[in-house]
């Protein structure tokens, strides 16, 4: 599996899942929708795991992230190699330091169908997931969000709380893999430079404009 596949996959479901609101102590349930309803801004790093369908490890990954409401987004992966990932809110830019190459779409395009483009909304999260408390794992309390439609990339996907606070998340494809996320360092509400959510290509790299861009 490539690289890109996996950062693709990652992105889609959380960037937005990420735009909500402060979470408190409760249960998973109760933080999850909290966590929902209105933060406006975040910064964190994050660790990221791709798991085959066996539990092998394939890969792992790091960086940083940065998120405004609405539809504003920056995802730097720094490590085992360089990939960036912009939405400015009307277009998706991915740049490959290695490829030399930026990938750019429509936002609508990039997301179609898939768990982000229902998180950006502002229905309720139950109109579009059946949810249920998931239990405990290292003290880490869990909901489970499947997906009503039967055309979206996910077949499940997992969000932890530690005393209120989210902590880690898990996506289920449907062909059994999981990727891992762990949250670290997370700010809410930050004051964020707009710059952040701009892109320019560097000179001299290959521009590929896919459809709908």
């Amino acid at each position: 599996m490539s690289k890109r596949r996996s950062w693709f996959a990652v992105l889609f479901p959380l960037f937005l899942a990420f735009t909500g609101g402060t979470a408190h102590a409760g249960t998973a349930m109760e933080a999850l929708r909290a966590f929902y309803s209105g933060v406006e801004s975040l910064h964190a790093r994050f660790q990221q795991t791709l798991l085959d369908d066996r539990g092998e490890v394939v890969q792992r990954a790091s960086g940083e992230l940065w998120m405004q409401r609405p539809g504003r987004f920056r995802w730097d992966y720094q490590d085992p190699y360089r990939q960036l990932i912009v939405g400015d809110g009307t277009r998706f830019w991915l740049y490959d330091e290695d490829l030399e190459q930026v990938t750019v779409k429509r936002m609508d395009a990039a997301l179609g169908t898939t768990p982000a483009m229902v998180l950006s909304g502002r229905q309720p999260l139950e109109e579009n997931f059946r949810i249920e408390e998931a239990g405990q794992r290292a003290g880490v309390e869990w909901v489970a969000l499947e997906p009503r439609r039967n055309d979206t990339d996910f077949a499940l996907m997992r969000v932890g709380f530690l005393e209120g606070q989210l902590r880690e998340l898990e996506l289920e494809d449907r062909l059994g893999q999981v990727t891992r996320i762990r949250i670290l360092d997370l700010e809410r509400n930050p004051d964020l430079d707009p710059e952040l959510f701009t892109f320019t290509p560097p000179a001299g790299v290959e521009v590929v404009e896919q459809q709908g861009s």
